[in-house]
């Protein structure tokens, strides 16, 4: 099946290349414009509905009104000479709420987005005051503006909105800031754009220069940048069509993540293709190369195959996961992955079909004879002395791994960046009113029957929130047009986003809740603390399932693929020490010695998956190129040293680019994609360099053609170690 896939695509390049060229196109662009329809940032929203704050959730909305893709904007007015608000200043305040609240904000269209496709935002705003500072210094209203929160249009919106509040204000002689909700997007994404694109560039162009030291070529560190960005959009266009037939919501983090992966990961099968093509134009220089190409596509394209169906099947069981942004995420890098596959069995060898030798201009490499270089000096050092460069690889990564003790879980939403417009109003705000108040904790009360609920009945619900531990003022219970369902706003004493709020949430104030509720009604606990204590219960419970399972498959997978029980084992037990070595690492730079709260909550499920998953990819590639070697005959140990020598190229080329590709999310302003592009870049170089090419090959050169037990399909002419 693949040699048939890979033949068909090096006998009729030209069709291949034009297909992917008009589809993968047009899906990306298509993909592109509809994706802000898919997203949702409501983590409220991926809970299971049997937790506390979904429910809570669901009474807001049913009962309140509450809107799902409301974002909430708080607009701060003072005086500009700083003094107290005055009579006329605060009914001036009221004033311009009402007329803002009445006039239709028409969204600026832009050329990020496209008529028709788009979405449009224009909307009447819902503005009201909210209250005044106790000193009078200023007042705050509360704005809602309905879309999605991370959709350029709607920042567009965001901004037409400010530009008038702050007119009316202006001719007033009054000033305004803007902060929460909507406002922190944007001005975080405002703060990030000079970044972001500095970053890509950087990236893309590190990724170019690797290729060109390795290849000494133009085409060759070019070609596979720009075939792998087509795929790289045609998947994530596939993505966001899939979510719009099924009716899946995506976390707004999710294609972004898969065209970071696919770059990487694509680049990576190109590379593999190009170092063994590169090897067999030199190895066969009379034979015409559309040939060697798709026998070159045919070999690399097992091992590829099987490299992907791993990152498959390892993302595949999020599915079992009951955290929504993880059972969405796991599909998602799969179908990914899947495109990705497709393309590595088509475009690229089509691609080599089409530009053969010239692929290499103007490197004069293919006419040389092949250098020993380090890669041979490392193969020679594992083969030779294969027991102290375990030892070594095992103390390095073990090393490391000591980090994990102590580690902690942070549930922070990241925050805003302290040198934003929004973050100097939130800190002017917080100097004058107490922590919780821009962001209570919510108990929604309801009764069993159904029946008419009377305030005066919530009176010892109100008494018990306002004596708990943690809870500054509870304010007085507010019933919906029915009357059937009751609101209290508890305002915290600390952060609603700190770790602090979530335990106070979970521990005294739900206590409170359970035992003051009185009979014959239900309370639910919702707002941002409520939301992240279950978010930490659902990740606990999905960490307990997905990584069993996950390995349990991925083992499962590779005795399939290598054919051999021994092989799988020693692979298993080099990525799980390569997982605790860089999970390790990422806790001590961070919590340890950065001194931040912990390590991002989604970490350790996502860094499993990518270095158990990726990590595999290279010791697929190594071990099948290990039985290949073995299977020529001759001692063991020369094999394993012909099979470091040949791939270790590769394999080091292509751990770097994976690495730079994620590596360019360490400079991200949010601590937690921050984390996570730390983490992953450690742990690609670490599966690449360590176990790649040392730990894996220095067990099998020990192990002999036992590593490939019970089925010793690899048995050469002499079975020596």
């Amino acid at each position: 099946m693949i040699r048939a896939l890979t033949g068909f695509s090096t006998r009729r390049p030209w069709r291949v290349i034009a297909v992917w060229a008009v589809v993968g196109v047009f899906v990306a662009i298509m993909g592109q414009a509809l994706v802000f329809r898919v997203t949702h940032t409501d983590s409220a929203d991926f809970l299971p509905q049997e937790y506390d704050a979904a429910a809570a959730l669901r009474i807001a909305r049913e009962e309140f009104g509450a809107e799902p893709d409301a974002d909430a904007v708080t607009v701060l007015v003072a005086r500009r000479d700083g003094k107290p608000l005055k009579d006329a200043d605060k009914k001036r305040v009221q004033d311009v709420a009402r007329e803002l609240s009445a006039t239709r904000v028409e969204m600026p269209w832009t050329d990020e987005q496209i008529p028709g496709l788009s979405e449009d935002y224009s909307q009447v705003p819902g503005v009201a005051p909210a209250m005044t500072a106790p000193d009078g210094s200023f007042a705050l209203l509360g704005a809602r503006l309905r879309g999605n929160s991370t959709d350029p249009g709607m920042h567009s919106l965001y901004r037409a909105f400010q530009n008038r509040a702050q007119q009316e204000f202006d001719e007033a002689g009054l000033r305004t800031g803007f902060t929460g909700g909507l406002a922190d997007v944007v001005d975080r994404a405002d703060a990030e754009k000079t970044t972001q694109t500095v970053v890509g560039l950087a990236m893309v162009g590190l990724i170019v220069l690797i290729n060109v030291l390795v290849f000494r070529s133009v085409l060759a560190a070019i070609v596979p940048l720009i075939a792998v960005s087509v795929v790289g959009g045609a998947a994530a266009g596939t993505v966001v069509g899939a979510a719009l037939l099924t009716g899946f919501d995506l976390d707004p983090g999710t294609p972004s993540m898969i065209g970071t992966v696919l770059i990487g990961i694509g680049v990576d099968y190109f590379l593999f293709l190009l170092f063994r093509f590169r090897e067999e134009l030199r190895r066969r220089p009379e034979e015409d190369h559309r040939l060697v190409a798709a026998d070159v596509a045919g070999r690399v394209g097992t091992a590829v195959t099987s490299a992907a169906l791993t990152i498959v099947a390892a993302f595949a069981t999020l599915g079992v996961a009951t955290f929504g942004q993880f059972r969405v995420l796991g599909p998602s890098v799969a179908v990914s992955v899947l495109v990705m596959l497709v393309a590595s069995l088509t475009l690229m060898p089509a691609l080599l079909a089409v530009t053969g030798r010239k692929m290499f201009w103007p490197s004069r490499t293919l006419a040389k004879a092949e250098r020993t270089g380090p890669a041979g000096r490392t193969g020679e050092l594992v083969a030779r002395r294969p027991l102290p460069v375990l030892v070594a690889s095992v103390a390095l990564l073990g090393s490391l791994a000591v980090g994990v003790a102590g580690v902690r879980m942070d549930f922070g939403t990241g925050g805003t960046p302290r040198d934003t417009a929004a973050a100097a109003t939130a800190r002017e705000i917080a100097g004058a009113l107490p922590p919780g108040v821009s962001d209570p904790t919510t108990v929604y009360v309801t009764a069993d029957d159904g029946r008419t609920l009377d305030p005066a009945g919530l009176d010892v619900l109100h008494r018990a929130l306002s004596k708990a531990a943690g809870v500054g003022t509870v304010a007085a219970p507010v019933l919906d047009a029915d009357g059937t369902a009751a609101r209290l706003d508890a305002y915290l004493t600390v952060d609603a986003q700190s770790q602090h709020a979530r335990d106070i949430v979970a521990g005294p104030l739900r206590q409170a809740v359970r035992e003051a509720t009185p009979a014959g009604l239900t309370a639910h606990v919702g707002g941002t603390a409520a939301v992240f204590a279950d978010v930490a219960t659902a990740v606990d419970r999905d960490l307990r399932t997905v990584f069993p399972v996950a390995a349990a498959l991925i083992a499962l997978i590779l005795m399939v693929l290598l054919r051999s029980l021994a092989a799988p084992v020693v692979l298993m037990l080099a990525v799980g020490l390569c997982f605790a070595a860089t999970f390790g690492a990422s806790a001590l730079v961070f919590q340890h010695i950065g001194g931040e709260p912990g390590v991002n909550f989604v970490l350790p499920l996502v860094l499993f998956l990518f270095v158990v998953a990726l990590g595999t990819d290279y010791n697929i590639l190594i071990s099948d190129r290990l039985r290949e070697e073995m299977a020529r005959g001759g001692p063991a140990r020369a094999a394993v040293s012909r099979a470091v020598r040949h791939t270790a190229p590769a394999i080091a080329t292509a751990g770097a680019v994976l690495a730079a590709s994620f590596g360019s999310l360490a400079v991200n302003a949010e601590p937690s994609t921050r984390q996570l592009g730390f983490a992953t870049a450690l742990g690609i170089l670490l599966s690449a360099f360590v176990l790649s090419l040392l730990l894996v090959p220095a067990a099998a050169a020990l192990l002999g053609r036992g590593m490939w037990w019970p089925v010793r399909g690899a048995r050469g002419r002499r079975d020596e170690t």
